[in-house]
């Protein structure tokens, strides 16, 4: 492969493979750095794919040297991140500095906090109240302080919860099994407007900021289509489907019970306050800069099923 503006992704997920899509698009040469170095059909054929430990800062500068901009796209498991998201973010910052690369980060809006139904807009003040959302927090600042002391040239991508093809996290429970006639299964108010980002969106996000000077120093949120609610979601999704969707919404007891058993929806208590209140992502700095518009959530929806269906 040839190294000439070589751009390095950290973590084969979803978020991973459609940065790495838009940036064979723009005719980038691509490497991903996975836990396991081996490639799957849904990454493009033109990606090289490597065997590496995020956490090893020694081994991230072997595999990053060359490189023209690296993304963080990796994460550990959900119940995970207090203890091993920091250290591993710090290993993949430390090889991005020594070889002088530019570093484009894949970030949510746990810092924000609960901005009562405010729209969430990226000049807005870190309020966390959470655990993750401070860990979240205190990693970005970490990067744009660097940035501030030219310490490293990096630049945040943030978007709303999100979900389509290849996503395994959201669209498995909340969209995957109406397709087999089970009920999905969504988190507090049904009546509440909430932005929902498409994953295609965020990766071609990352990959703008890779590809662009004047995008550095700066966060940016993903080009997102307008705040509907739980309930209209569902409504595009049976549209779709042909068919009426069963829906389960847990609320804070449940997913108490339902914690006991399973971590990540213990992880997911504190974040509930994102669905009992208007919770809405204003992405319009990203779409006025770059020029494009977040994909519908009609159109979304549709390549999520056909998605599920073949997979």
């Amino acid at each position: 492969m040839s190294q000439n503006e070589l751009h390095v992704i950290f973590g084969t997920g979803a978020l991973g493979k459609w940065t790495a899509r838009e940036l064979v698009r723009l005719g980038k040469p691509v490497r991903m750095i996975s836990h396991s170095g081996k490639a799957d059909s849904r990454i493009p054929a033109e990606v090289e794919v490597v065997k590496g430990d995020a956490y090893d800062t020694k081994s991230n500068i072997e595999l990053t040297k060359g490189a023209e901009a690296v993304y963080q796209c990796a994460q550990p498991q959900y119940h995970e991140w207090a203890e091993k998201f920091p250290p591993m973010q710090k290993a993949i910052f430390d090889a991005v500095s020594a070889n002088g690369a530019k570093f484009i980060v894949g970030d949510n809006l746990y810092m924000y906090g609960d901005t009562n139904g405010q729209p969430i807009r990226e000049d807005m003040p870190y309020q966390p109240h959470t655990k993750k959302g401070k860990v979240r927090g205190a990693m970005a600042t970490a990067v744009m302080d660097a940035h501030r002391a030219g310490k490293i040239r990096a630049a945040i991508g943030r978007a709303s919860n999100f979900f389509g093809p290849d996503d395994n996290a959201v669209t498995s429970f909340a969209i995957r099994p109406a397709l087999s006639g089970k009920a999905i299964n969504l988190m507090g108010k049904m009546d509440q407007p909430h932005t929902f980002s498409y994953i295609a969106d965020f990766g071609k996000l990352l990959a703008t900021l890779g590809t662009r000077e004047e995008a550095l120093g700066q966060i940016w949120f993903a080009p997102s289509p307008a705040p509907v609610t739980q309930n209209q979601l569902v409504k595009i999704m049976e549209e779709e489907i042909g068919q009426k969707v069963k829906v389960m919404a847990a609320g804070k007891l449940m997913l108490n019970m339902l914690g006991m058993f399973m971590p990540t929806l213990r992880e997911s208590v504190e974040m509930l306050y994102e669905w009992e209140k208007p919770f809405i992502m204003d992405s319009s700095k990203a779409e006025k800069a770059f020029g494009w518009q977040g994909t519908s959530l009609k159109d979304a929806m549709r390549a999520t099923i056909e998605w599920c269906r073949q997979s």
